[in-house]
């Protein structure tokens, strides 16, 4: 979970606890490398720079300086179904806005990783009146988690929301076999029915099939994944819906 306090928590490679963690209050800078000196985070390891980088601590965000001359960072949000930011060799001052991130630095071979924590993200409260007068503005994909064209996508979505950002996109088969203890009439073409509503709904162009055997991943597939968890229009939370009563027939 991301802390509530203004300040950031850094969790070192094989952290035993939370006296091993490192606290920045806003403005405050954490130096990381190989050498023992003039670092506040040491990382034993050969193919660390030993000036590595410097993270500091902002009030809901931290940034990110990378002093390595040859290695291209990663920052990931290993809550976001491979949601990353890449800081290229030199780049400073790199802002960072997950609340929960995962530093990796490539290390003759090996991928090290530590562990940032930022403080819990504010947002605006929703107006419980009526608002600016005008028009309602038009929602930016109109789904309905009813219908069962958003239960073959949020199936199509599982494995990447499942913490596995670069899992094989599921067949056609296995989505049917993962919907039909809750939509017993599942088949193949009703799933690439719903597939093919979806491209024309959520207007994505068609991709390139590129078929193989025992296996159909096509650019359709693709596309709507990316679409689908690059906008979160499918979440953690709609994976239940997997398990929850039978949707309706209709996907309109």
């Amino acid at each position: 979970m991301a802390v509530s306090l203004d300040s950031i928590i850094v969790v070192p490679p094989q952290c035993e606890g939370p006296q091993e963690q490192l606290r920045l209050g806003p403005g405050e800078r954490l130096a990381f490398g190989r050498a023992a000196t003039g670092n506040d985070l040491v990382i034993a390891h050969a193919g660390v720079s030993r000036v590595a980088g410097e993270i500091t601590a902002h009030r809901a965000y931290w940034i990110l300086s990378n002093h390595s001359a040859h290695q291209t960072y990663v920052v990931e949000n290993p809550e976001g179904a491979g949601e990353h930011i890449k800081i290229a060799p030199g780049r400073q001052d790199a802002p960072i806005p997950f609340e929960f991130s995962r530093v990796v630095l490539p290390a003759a071979g090996d991928l090290l990783s530590f562990d940032v924590w930022a403080p819990c993200h504010g947002f605006r409260a929703r107006a419980l009146g009526p608002g600016v007068p005008g028009a309602t503005t038009a929602p930016a994909f109109a789904l309905d988690r009813t219908k069962r064209y958003f239960a073959v996508l949020t199936a199509l979505c599982e494995p990447r929301l499942r913490h596995a950002p670069h899992a094989p996109l599921p067949t056609v088969d296995d989505v049917v076999e993962r919907l039909r203890p809750t939509w017993p009439g599942a088949s193949r073409s009703a799933v690439n029915w719903n597939i093919d509503y979806l491209a024309l709904k959520l207007r994505l162009r068609p991709g390139p099939e590129t078929p193989e055997p025992g296996r159909r991943l096509n650019g359709k597939k693709e596309s709507l994944v990316s679409l689908a968890l690059r906008f979160d229009l499918v979440r953690d939370e709609d994976l239940l819906a997997l398990s929850s009563p039978a949707h309706r027939e209709v996907a309109s």
